[in-house]
């Protein structure tokens, strides 16, 4: 791997350490900061997909803060990273838990992430990211959360 290769690579997965920063600062702000102006992005709660500012809208991400008592929990494993040029690609595994307003026992679960990456002025910028829990298919069609790596 060459130098230049190294360096992305640490930039970009820097930026998943930032991500799980701010939401353990709870700072919606820090959170949406990686992301394109541009991005899509396919997380756990509806819609099916937001776009450019409904993806990286501090106040949106603020809104699902508060319903969350205590800190947010990201940590990411298994994390793979692909540079060619100005585009990368990461996919991995991700556990988050957090403690629901009104749920004192909380939750920890692992979900797959795969985010798509292009380099814009200099700077790594996310441009689209998926995220996604596996349900059962035995008919109950109910979400696999105790899953672990």
């Amino acid at each position: 791997m060459t130098g230049t290769l190294v360096q992305d690579e640490v930039a970009i997965l820097a930026l998943f350490a930032e991500h799980a920063e701010g939401l353990r600062l709870r700072d919606p702000a820090r959170v949406v900061a990686r992301y394109a102006q541009d991005a899509v992005t396919c997380t756990l709660a509806p819609p099916l997909r937001n776009t450019g500012l409904d993806a990286r809208d501090p106040e949106a991400v603020a809104g699902w803060m508060a319903g969350f008592d205590g800190p947010i929990t990201l940590e990411h494993r298994d994390l793979a990273v692909v540079v060619s040029g100005d585009v990368a690609f990461v996919h991995g595994l991700a556990r988050l838990a957090a403690v629901p307003v009104g749920y004192p026992e909380g939750f920890s679960m692992w979900m797959r992430t795969t985010v798509g990456l292009q380099r814009r002025e200099g700077r790594w910028l996310v441009t689209h990211e998926h995220d996604s829990v596996p349900f059962h298919m035995d008919g109950s069609f109910l979400a696999a959360t105790d899953l672990r790596p």
